[in-house]
């Protein structure tokens, strides 16, 4: 009995039929080695059949969910162990349907008996389901072997190869005998390393071949498991005149079964690397559709086709070389260390190929929803555009449920070599935030720095068909990535452009009149010529941009040469890689375990104080308090960076020194130094208690040498002053300055009233509420000869 089709199975069990009965072998092996933990545990019984098995798992303690693929099975279930307690019956195709009916915390105990020969997509499906399993859970796979199966029913066994590929990954494995039947034990992360490999060596002069890269309806990839003990692509060497694109529709056919019209079938990238010091030379072919059944038709060459995850690539052991170049030509970085080879993008006329998985919709109505609530999305078009913009599918190396988290999580797609995020896909609920500030109107002309593609493509879905996007990123690789991802999922209306974000979009792409919006998607320390003059007047350019190392996403409308800040959001972001990437001073004390950072660019003279640190402590007490339920520092932190000169920030890097406390190590206050002196800025506790409301903290100032006492007056002050005029009891209702920006040659009589802080490409003029300051009153940073650390 081999039923492939549901139908099939819906009426085994609507006759009556049932499977194999429970053994007392099998029981006893289930009790020795997945007890139930201590205060209960969680089981899932997939394929549960007639419920026999998950009975019995409610019996020793679990509570159970047990899922089947068939109405007929379930209502049996539910039928037959109706006096059973703890078992919750669910119709659910574990290989296809969304999994959201299973519990979200995970399994101890996770069941496949009499199942796993049956399933189509085996090592995504046992990879998935090891997903699911808690610390110390253990995955149960009971089946037929091949030696012990009649030939005539050996469809429904698994040989040896198979059940050391179905092992393959696991911490532990453990094989067990259960009256004739395998019982497989599995423990530990589900992890096999992808790594790319090589065939045995060939004769000739040169290989030639395609692959194709087929995705199934919810986006995932066909790869056959070769007798080669291996995975590999769909794909052989032409034959006569045919040309790459047919040649991969025949090999689909004859090794999968798959049909495919060659008009489907797109080059996408030439590829020339060498196998055993023989050049090869690769045609990667997207196929976007495809008809008929997956099948095996060259058992001799290939153990079974199945459809993968994207996001499991990185673990499913070795892939054949070719496939895995070819992998990463179509979604760059979803296969680690892949080998060196030459690429040739071909510009191909590609439509975008659809497909995904019934829980990445759920994940995204629920990601959109979660952005909504809490007020980062209030126009319809943003709101549309979170809904509707697969997220994931520009963080193909993500689960879902990464990919979709609706909190502060950005998901990294690149890192540098010293392991520093450098490119990513930025948390949903500020992206929302930035475009809603954008003030898109339908048709817009936007620019980009800073790429990744979805960004990209949700504003072009809020600027409409009539609108256009211009990304512009300084990474050639950023840049393949994004145009392949738009590609194979994107509107057609975002240009990606590999050049350095801070000269501006290249000129043949700025429409006339300047850009209706720019949006800068990196951390910049300065503002860039470049975005001023390529903006539309009245037009609106939202950054990240840092003051005193203090990051703000803050939203400036060009008037004229000068740009008027218009709403302030808490953020941050991976830092600038082109002209404009800073270094900062850092200035070393006490044998390492303090650093003043200045961040503004320039370090003051801290002649004589390492001393001064090493001698008595001041301290001055703000009478300024906050609790615990609301957090202040962030607003307190830019009024202090943006009026105090000589401001800086003081980095404890080992335990509070016995001078120096109330710093927890790898965490930094506001500073300022003076000569041969230093204030900072640090809560106390002066209350404790049960709950947080009851917790109470006072901002104190700690200061040291000649002129701390005065230093120490002067950022109490600062508090005093930001508590007056500043603070708010709702964080996000704190007071922003008005704040405009200059060019960097604007005359210091030229300027308004306000505390100037200079960068090099531009002048800052801050005006906070209540503090009177006539103009020009730069923030003084006096320079001096100090080691920078890169950022």
């Amino acid at each position: 009995m081999t039923y492939t089709a549901r139908d099939e199975w819906e009426q085994h069990y609507g006759e009556g039929k049932g499977w194999r009965r429970l053994g007392e072998r099998e029981q006893h092996l289930l009790a020795e080695h997945t007890p139930v933990p201590e205060g209960g545990g969680r089981a899932l019984d997939v394929g549960c059949g007639t419920g026999e098995l998950a009975a019995h798992l409610a019996g020793m303690g679990y509570t159970v969910d047990a899922v089947d693929f068939t109405d007929s099975a379930i209502a049996r279930a539910r039928e037959e162990h109706a006096d059973v307690e703890g078992v919750r019956w669910l119709r659910l195709d574990i290989e296809r349907d969304d999994p959201a009916p299973l519990h979200e915390e995970g399994y101890d105990l996770i069941t496949l008996r009499l199942v796993y020969p049956f399933m189509a997509d085996r090592g995504r499906t046992v990879h998935g389901l090891g997903e699911r399993l808690r610390d110390g859970g253990a995955l149960v796979v009971i089946t037929p072997i091949v030696e012990n199966t009649p030939a005539e029913r050996r469809g429904i066994a698994l040989d040896e190869d198979e059940i050391t590929l179905l092992g393959a990954g696991w911490e532990r494995v453990e094989r067990l005998d259960a009256d004739g039947l395998a019982f497989l034990v599995l423990r530990g992360p589900c992890h096999l390393d992808a790594r790319a490999v090589e065939k045995r060596p060939t004769t000739g002069h040169a290989l030639t071949g395609a692959l194709a890269v087929v995705t199934d309806h919810a986006g995932r990839v066909l790869l056959g498991r070769s007798r080669r003990g291996m995975l590999e692509l769909p794909g052989g060497k032409p034959t006569g005149r045919e040309d790459f694109a047919a040649t991969a529709v025949r090999e689909l056919a004859e090794e999968t079964g798959l049909v495919a019209d060659p008009a489907d079938a797109h080059v996408v990238t030439m590829l020339a690397d060498d196998s055993h010091g023989l050049p090869r030379l690769t045609a990667v072919v997207r196929i976007t559709a495809w008809t008929g059944t997956l099948a095996n038709p060259e058992p001799d060459k290939f153990d079974r086709w199945e459809f993968f995850d994207l996001h499991a690539l990185g673990c499913v052991g070795d892939v054949f070389t070719p496939a895995a170049l070819a992998l990463d030509a179509v979604w760059p970085g979803i296969l680690p260390g892949v080998p060196p080879a030459t690429a040739y993008p071909i510009t191909a006329d590609q439509p975008p190929v659809p497909g995904e998985p019934a829980e990445a919709a759920r994940l995204r109505a629920a990601m959109a929803q979660m952005v909504i609530d809490g007020g980062w999305a209030p126009s319809v078009q943003v709101q549309e555009a979170l809904r509707t913009v697969p997220r994931h599918r520009f963080a193909p190396e993500a689960n879902l449920a990464a990919a979709y988290d609706g909190g502060d999580r950005a998901v990294i797609t690149r890192y540098d070599e010293a392991g520093t995020a450098i490119s990513s896909v930025s948390a949903a609920w500020l992206q929302a935030d930035m475009i809603e500030h954008l003030g898109l109107k339908p048709g817009a002309v936007v620019f980009e720095a800073g790429s990744g593609g979805y960004n990209a493509e949700l504003i072009a879905h809020v600027t409409g068909p009539g609108g256009r996007v211009v990304s512009v990123d300084i990474d050639p690789w950023v840049v393949r990535r994004t145009r392949r991802f738009l590609t194979e999922a994107g509107s057609g209306r975002v240009t990606a452009v590999e050049a350095d974000a801070a000269l501006g979009a290249p000129g043949h792409l700025v429409p006339r009149g300047g850009f209706d919006a720019s949006m800068i998607t990196y951390n910049c320390w300065d503002i860039a010529p470049a975005w001023r003059e390529q903006l539309a007047e009245g037009g609106r350019l939202v950054l990240p941009l840092e003051m005193g190392g203090y990051t703000r996403a803050i939203t400036l409308e060009r008037r004229g040469e000068v740009l008027h800040a218009v709403h302030f959001t808490y953020c941050g972001f991976v830092r600038d890689q082109g002209q404009q990437a800073r270094t900062i001073p850092v200035l070393s004390h006490l044998d390492g375990g303090l650093t003043l950072r200045f961040e503004h660019g320039t370090a003051a003279d801290t002649t004589g104080l390492e001393e001064a640190l090493r001698g008595p402590r001041h301290e001055v007490a703000t009478g300024v308090t906050m609790d615990s339920t609301r957090s202040y520092f962030g607003s307190l932190q830019l009024y202090a960076a943006t009026t105090l000169s000589g401001f800086c920030r003081l980095a404890a890097h080992q335990e509070p020194h016995e001078g120096v406390t109330g710093i927890a190590k790898n965490r930094d206050a506001p500073a300022i130094v003076g000569d041969a002196s230093l204030a900072y800025l640090i809560p106390v506790q002066t209350k404790d208690g049960d709950h947080p409301q009851d917790k109470t903290w006072e901002w104190t100032v700690h200061s040291f040498g000649e002129q701390g006492p005065a230093l120490a007056e002067q950022l109490a002050a600062t508090v005093r002053a930001w508590d007056r005029h500043i603070r708010a009891e709702a964080n996000d209702e704190h007071a922003h300055p008005a704040l405009t920006v200059h060019p960097a040659g604007t005359p210091d009589e030229a300027l308004p009233a306000g505390d100037v802080l200079d960068k090099d490409l531009c002048r800052l003029v801050f005006r906070w509420p209540g503090r009177d300051v006539p103009p020009p009153r730069p923030v003084e940073h006096p320079g001096a000869g100090v080691v920078t650390e890169g950022v």
